[in-house]
C-alpha cells in the first residue's frame, strides 16, 4: 500500500514558488523494534514553516534537508507498532511533516487525549501555543497595567498572546494587515486597540493607542510595522524576537532585519538559553487548554483537505 509525502526540493530565495515542493509516492514502511507507524489526519501550516527553508546553520532548529518530507506539526493515530509506549489505536502528535503516513521511533512524539477536537490542539497547545506562552511568560515576563504591541496579530501565535496577555490586565494593541482582521481582533478577541499597518497613517494611530509607550513588543512580522513600534517603546522595554516573516521574501530586507542579523550571536545565545530552561510541556498544554475551555481564548480556524492542496495553501498562507 502506497501513500503520498510532500518533500521539499529547492530553497526558495524570496517568493515560494511551485518547484519548491515535490508530492512523492511510496510504500508504507514496517517498523522495526522501538518504533511505530503513523497514519496522519490532521497537518498544521504555521510561519515558521517559511524559516524551516532557510539554509542558515546558526538557526534554532536545522533546516530541512533537500529530498526530505517538509516539517510540519500533525496529528495521527498509530497503526503499527513495536514501541509498548506507543500502541496500535493511540492519538500521538508531533513533528511529523507534510506526509500521510510517518515512521517514527517516537522521540518528540506526544501522546494526547483522544476526546480534543485535532484544530484545537494545533492551534492551542501545539507549536502555536508552545510559542505563544513561552514568549510571552518566559521572555516578555509581563505586568499588570503595561502595554503590549502585537504584529501578525490575527495569526496563530499573535492571536493567542493577545489573549492571554489581556487576560493578564495588560493594553493590548494587535497590528494585522486589512480591516477585517483589526475588527475580528478587537470584536472577538477583546483587544484594545488593533490597528492596520497599511494605513498611510498608521505610526500617528499607534502614538495615539499608545499614550504612555509600549512596555512589550511580540515581534512576528519585521516589516513596516517595526520602526513606529521601536520609536514608542520605553526605556528598559522587552521585545520578543519570535519571526520576522515580512523580510523573508525580500531580495533586499530593511534596516530593522540587518540589526537583528548584525547582533544574531547574541540572539542565539538567549535562544538557546530559554529552549535548555524551558517551562515543561505539560504545565504549558494544561495552562493553555485550560483557557480555551474557558473560553478565556478564542481559536480561529481553517481546514482544507487533499495533500495536494496544501502546498497551494502554503504558498497563499506565507504571503498573508
Amino acid at each position: 500500500m502506497s501513500y503520498r509525502s510532500i518533500k521539499l526540493v529547492k530553497y526558495p530565495t524570496t517568493n515560494i514558488t511551485p518547484d519548491v515542493f515535490e508530492i512523492t509516492t511510496q510504500e508504507i514502511p514496517t517498523p522495526s523494534e522501538g518504533e511505530f507507524v503513523v497514519k496522519l489526519s490532521h497537518l498544521s501550516l504555521d510561519p515558521a514553516m517559511r524559516g524551516w527553508m532557510v539554509p542558515d546553520p546558526e538557526s534554532y532548529i536545522p533546516p530541512v534537508e533537500l529530498g526530505h518530507v517538509m516539517r510540519a506539526s500533525g496529528i495521527g493515530e498509530v497503526v503499527e507498532s513495536k514501541n509498548e509506549s506507543f500502541p496500535v489505536g493511540s492519538r500521538v502528535m508531533g513533528l511529523m511533516g507534510m506526509t500521510e503516513y510517518a515512521l517514527t521511533d517516537g522521540k518528540g512524539i506526544n501522546l494526547i487525549p483522544k476526546e480534543l477536537p485535532a484544530e484545537a490542539i494545533l492551534s492551542v497547545i501545539a507549536l502555536p501555543g508552545i510559542t505563544s506562552y513561552h514568549g510571552l511568560f518566559e521572555v516578555l515576563k509581563p505586568e499588570a497595567g503595561q502595554t503590549i504591541a502585537i504584529t501578525a496579530a490575527a495569526g496563530s501565535v499573535g492571536s493567542l498572546v493577545g489573549q492571554m496577555a489581556k487576560n493578564l490586565g495588560l493594553t493590548v494593541v494587535g497590528v494585522a494587515g486589512s480591516e477585517e482582521k483589526c475588527q475580528w481582533l478587537k470584536d472577538e478577541l477583546g483587544f484594545d486597540h488593533a490597528l492596520n499597518y497599511k494605513d498611510a497613517d498608521f505610526a500617528e494611530q499607534l502614538t495615539q493607542a499608545t499614550p504612555k509607550g509600549i512596555d512589550l513588543f511580540f515581534e512576528n512580522t519585521g516589516g513596516a510595522a517595526q520602526t513606529p513600534i521601536f520609536e514608542r517603546m520605553n526605556a528598559h522595554g522587552r521585545i520578543a524576537v519570535c519571526g520576522l516573516i515580512a523580510e523573508y521574501q525580500k531580495e533586499v530586507p530593511d534596516l530593522g532585519f540587518k540589526l537583528v542579523k548584525h547582533h544574531k550571536e547574541t540572539f542565539n545565545h538567549s535562544r538557546l538559553h530559554h529552549a535548555r530552561s524551558f517551562p515543561p510541556y505539560s504545565r504549558i498544554r494544561s495552562s493553555t487548554w485550560r483557557h480555551a475551555n474557558e473560553r478565556r481564548i478564542e481559536v480561529s480556524r481553517s481546514c482544507y483537505s487533499r495533500i495536494r492542496k496544501r502546498t497551494k495553501r502554503f504558498k497563499s498562507f506565507i504571503r498573508r
